[in-house]
């Protein structure tokens, strides 16, 4: 019995080990796809980013927006060409709020226009233009970060009109921009056709009576 025992042992060894083996293949076919389920989406995530782009991953902090252009406008009746070049359109004896006005012309990729027309023209306090000379009609070229200033009045309403200031702006060796600016909290504002919210000036009143505003422009530099 013992001599038939030993002699059945390694069949049994072999049907054990074939046992352990097809346990081995059953088992591994219900968990490798899992495992390649949890692994393919990283993988292919990977690979549809660098076939979209074919670009490195943006760094943190980096922008890739394109800014809208600044609204075009139209011109007018009043704009008179070869307006002197001045940073100031303030004279001796012009009655008004002072005001002043700073910003930055710059590129749809935000960076900075240095040396930009920029040429001015409104109403005085009164709701008048002077079309026989120059008054409060100037124009001047940004510095190197793109910027202005210019220092006016505020103007009054000319008659159909809701306040506002007239502008040209040109990037060197491109086309001109022809806009207008508004004054927020303005009644005429919801009258008027050519109003538009973007070309708001934000402005700020200070303790000695004037005001104080600013304005990005955003120009086409091609």
């Amino acid at each position: 019995m013992t001599h038939h025992a030993s002699r059945m042992q390694p069949h049994r060894l072999v049907r054990l080990g074939l046992g352990i083996i097809a346990a081995s293949a059953v088992f591994g076919t219900a968990v490798a796809p899992a495992a390649f389920a949890q692994t393919l989406p990283g993988q292919s995530t990977s690979v549809a980013a660098q076939t979209d782009t074919g670009l490195s991953p943006t760094t943190v902090g980096q922008t890739t927006s394109v800014q809208a252009l600044t609204l075009a406008e139209t011109e007018g009746p009043y704009y008179k060409t070869n307006s002197p070049e001045t940073s100031s359109l303030v004279q001796p004896g012009l009655q008004g709020t002072v005001l002043t006005l700073t910003g930055q012309v710059l590129d749809q990729g935000g960076q900075p226009v240095a040396h930009a027309l920029l040429d001015f023209w409104q109403a005085d306090a009164g709701g008048a233009y002077d079309n026989t000379g120059y008054t409060l009609r100037g124009h001047q070229y940004t510095d190197a970060n793109g910027s202005y200033t210019v220092t006016t009045v505020v103007p009054g309403l000319y008659p159909g009109r809701t306040r506002h200031i007239h502008v040209k702006v040109q990037a060197p060796s491109s086309s001109v921009l022809t806009t207008q600016l508004f004054f927020p909290g303005e009644a005429g504002n919801s009258r008027d056709s050519i109003f538009d919210p973007s070309l708001l000036l934000n402005i700020t009143n200070n303790a000695d009576g004037t005001q104080s505003a600013t304005f990005n422009f955003v120009v086409a530099t091609a």
